[in-house]
């Protein structure tokens, strides 16, 4: 479900139409994201890195409402919550999406996410559902990169990627995290907010997690 938002009464209506007539207004942002304490707590549960994160980035991300928002005939929609399409890598190098929905219980959430990656890879290099209301995640875990050009069409879906995490001088596992989104509707500020969320949402998601004991997957 979504609402229209009224022009007249958006405070950044001339921000707006400023960066829509612009031939490429996304503007993105790579910064390295602490995953120390994510790292040890899939090992001790045996789950997936890949799937853990991608569901406390999405809960991040969905939490902000300009990253809910999309341009649609001229104006803006928010959606009221937002699933993920995530890349689904398939042994011949190429890929499929999965989409996958997150406010749920985080047990739940593991067996429904580890169900629906297994369909999707046997599916057709097609989006689920309603393409306009996925937050696109995308990863590069083989290498730990400083910056990351990605492409765009004429959507406004924010697109969500990270790449190799590694251990520092200091001793924490650290990882590049990339966000990339429609400036007409995600300013700087609202890049600020996500990775902090992000940060607030791995300490409560690796203080509180879900039970030990299910299998895990690798990436």
């Amino acid at each position: 479900m979504f609402h229209v938002i009224d022009l007249s009464r958006y405070p950044r209506a001339d921000h707006f139409r400023y960066f829509c007539s612009l031939a490429n207004p996304f503007a993105g942002v790579t910064v390295p994201v602490d995953v120390t304490e994510l790292t040890a707590w899939c090992r001790a549960h045996d789950r997936s890195f890949y799937l853990a994160f991608l569901h406390v980035a999405a809960l991040a991300a969905d939490g902000i409402a300009p990253f809910r928002q999309r341009v649609r005939d001229g104006g803006i929609i928010e959606y009221d919550e937002c699933p993920t399409s995530h890349i689904e890598l398939l042994e011949d190098t190429t890929y499929r999406y999965c989409t996958l929905h997150h406010h749920m219980e985080t047990e739940e959430w593991f067996r429904q996410a580890e169900k629906a990656r297994a369909v999707a890879r046997q599916g057709a290099f097609q989006e689920d559902g309603d393409p306009d209301s996925c937050l696109f995640v995308t990863t590069l875990p083989w290498l730990p990169y400083t910056a990351l050009l990605q492409p765009t069409g004429g959507d406004s879906n924010p697109r969500i990627s990270w790449g190799k995490f590694q251990r520092e001088a200091d001793g924490r596992v650290r990882m590049p995290v990339s966000v990339l989104a429609h400036h007409a509707l995600v300013d700087r500020i609202h890049l600020a907010w996500f990775y902090r969320d992000l940060e607030e949402r791995l300490k409560v998601f690796c203080a509180e997690g879900a039970a030990p004991g299910a299998s895990g997957l690798a990436f």
